[in-house]
């Protein structure tokens, strides 16, 4: 792969209010046994990072008290307002101070994301040399996604969440699914001037990357395309997650645990 050094940065910071129990953290519903933050987080033990921050939220005591005891190195960072995922990614910048290399950027929801994929997306961001890669995905039904809207050669030009998309970019069935590689650097530095006018009034991490391609050129913003929907499927309802545990099992056999 590389010699350059590669960071983590978990966002499990979320309620999950469509998960209808007020008092837990969507990330720590279990799948096959264990907390979907767990199945991320044990994919994150398998790619030896050099740092794995953990952005917490909600029920941070659960949260926190879970990563430290499963999973003792992975440092914690609190997010005190849930103020989108731009605000939730910038507290993990004192942890990141010094750190020169990439940073892989996951979601604690996305608990079937493979290995394979994740060394594919750093492999392509590196292979071009680029600044920001993100992973896309095309869905028949792209409805409740940010979209991939590309510029006339082909590279992406922004990301737009649907509140906020024209009735053309809705049409796009390219979407983001909120995994990404960044430049340390350049992340931090983009993330200084994002800003809250959108629909939702967030801060959200996707304009970083229009940020990046508007400073350094479109080359410097790579996007990798998976073709496996359930792989890179958050959750957001009991329902959901019921589907996605019967995807896993089917998948790994159901005395499987990791």
């Amino acid at each position: 792969m590389s010699d350059k050094p590669l960071a983590v940065i978990i966002m499990a910071a979320g309620q999950g209010k469509r998960m209808q129990d007020p008092s837990k953290a969507k990330v720590l519903y279990p799948l096959a046994g264990k907390p979907m933050l767990g199945h991320v987080l044990t994919l994150c033990s398998k790619l030896e990072c050099a740092r794995s921050i953990c952005i917490v939220g909600f029920a941070r005591e659960h949260v926190a008290q879970y990563v430290q005891t499963e999973f003792p190195g992975v440092l914690i960072a609190i997010q005190q307002e849930q103020l989108g995922t731009g605000h939730a990614v910038q507290q993990a910048e004192p942890e990141m101070l010094n750190f020169e290399g990439d940073v892989l950027v996951l979601s604690g929801d996305v608990p079937l994301l493979s290995i394979e994929t994740v060394r594919r997306l750093i492999m392509t961001h590196r292979l071009k040399c680029a600044l920001a890669t993100v992973l896309a995905v095309r869905l028949s039904d792209p409805t409740g996604y940010g979209r991939i809207v590309r510029n006339k050669t082909g590279n992406l030009e922004r990301i737009v969440e649907e509140k906020d998309a024209s009735s053309e970019e809705r049409a796009l069935r390219e979407i983001n699914t909120g995994i990404y590689v960044f430049d340390c650097r350049a992340l931090f530095d983009a993330l200084k001037f994002v800003d809250r006018r959108n629909a939702q009034g967030e801060y959200y991490l996707t304009d970083t990357l229009a940020l990046i391609a508007a400073r350094y050129g479109s080359d410097s913003v790579a996007v990798e395309l998976t073709g496996d929907e359930a792989e890179v499927a958050g959750v957001n309802t009991k329902i959901q997650l019921e589907e996605l545990e019967a995807e896993y099992l089917r998948r790994t056999g159901p005395s499987s645990g990791e």
